[in-house]
């Protein structure tokens, strides 16, 4: 039997090259080597929208972006978190055998508190939890995350060990799914992770001229002044970009580069044009999936019935187990 896959994504507005290269790329090639499960985690986005009309929006407007980069309904179970209620269910019951120090120890939380974060909620607070929820209803084999994101895993891990040996045999012991080829891409800034809060993002689905505008705004070598000057390609961020999206053409790149007879603004010019040309179907499916809004309610929903399926499955287990 194929292994399972579970992922879920974050609806927070325009997704950008980060998002893509870190996650959303990632996600559409496992299709073709595993059984996914990827949910739109809108119960997550809880702890920081407080907006009805903006969260609906952006949950939709993710589902579209997904659809539109290649996730396939007939491969792929995608769907909205907030439609599987069995999820919260068994986050009340794993939450009663999860050590309050467990929790304390979260990046998230820790993060928080040393940022002096006014008035934390309890949500933040058992955040873990409810990833772990996410993970082990669905009795996942595998969850690609970040290097950042590790924890997560393993906190899911701990909760189902504990469960198990107290209650008897239930969850699968969740592995992360670590992609060692993809490393943190920095923002246009080049020295913050490409980020919506350091405003130094390239969005992968915007007009062409603020595409271009985005790229072509991107800090490369601060030693290059001229167009002449020998360059340090292992400084540059639009270099490293080069290596994910022109990696045939990279070490010719790279020597023109360092004899000074690459240009950093040509370089971003063809930078610019590989990632749009990559993106050019992506970007035209988005636009007709846009005026059928019917077909992306449609795919959710029918994630969402095999989704819970599985969950209920699982849920159902656990209260045995339990007495409940």
């Amino acid at each position: 039997m194929q292994k399972r896959v579970l992922s879920g994504m974050q609806p927070s507005g325009k997704p950008h090259l980060g998002n893509y290269l870190g996650a959303m790329k990632p996600h559409i090639e496992l299709q073709n080597e595993f059984e996914c499960f990827y949910f739109i985690a809108n119960y997550h986005a809880l702890t920081t929208v407080r907006d009805q009309k903006k969260l609906a929006e952006m949950t939709q407007e993710l589902a579209i972006d997904y659809l539109a980069l290649g996730i396939d309904p007939k491969k792929t179970v995608f769907f909205k978190q907030s439609d599987i209620p069995e999820v919260t269910e068994l986050t009340w019951i794993l939450s009663t055998i999860t050590p309050f120090g467990l929790l304390e120890r979260a990046h998230a939380w820790k993060d928080a508190i040393a940022k002096g974060k006014k008035n934390p909620t309890a949500g933040l607070f058992i955040y873990p939890v409810l990833m772990a929820s996410d993970i082990l209803a669905y009795q996942s084999d595998l969850v690609p995350v970040g290097k950042d994101q590790k924890q997560h895993i393993e906190i899911a891990r701990d909760i189902a060990l504990t469960f198990n040996s107290t209650y008897g045999e239930t969850f699968k012991l969740p592995q992360d799914l670590i992609d060692k080829n993809v490393e943190t891409i920095l923002g246009t800034d080049g020295v913050h992770k490409m980020s919506k809060s350091y405003g130094n993002t390239v969005d992968i689905f915007a007009d062409e001229a603020e595409f271009s505008k985005q790229v072509m705004s991107m800090v490369t070598d601060p030693a290059r002044i001229k167009r002449t000057d020998i360059g340090h390609p292992e400084i540059c961020n639009v270099f490293a970009l080069q290596k994910i999206f022109n990696l045939p053409k990279i070490k010719e790149i790279e020597r023109k580069c360092r004899e000074g007879k690459l240009g950093c603004v040509e370089n971003k010019k063809f930078l610019c044009e590989t990632i749009f040309t990559e993106l050019k179907n992506a970007r035209e499916k988005r636009i007709e999936l846009r005026k059928n809004l019917d077909y992306i309610d449609k795919v959710l929903n029918t994630g969402a019935k095999k989704a819970r399926k599985v969950a209920t499955e699982t849920l159902d287990r656990v209260k045995r187990h339990t007495g409940l």
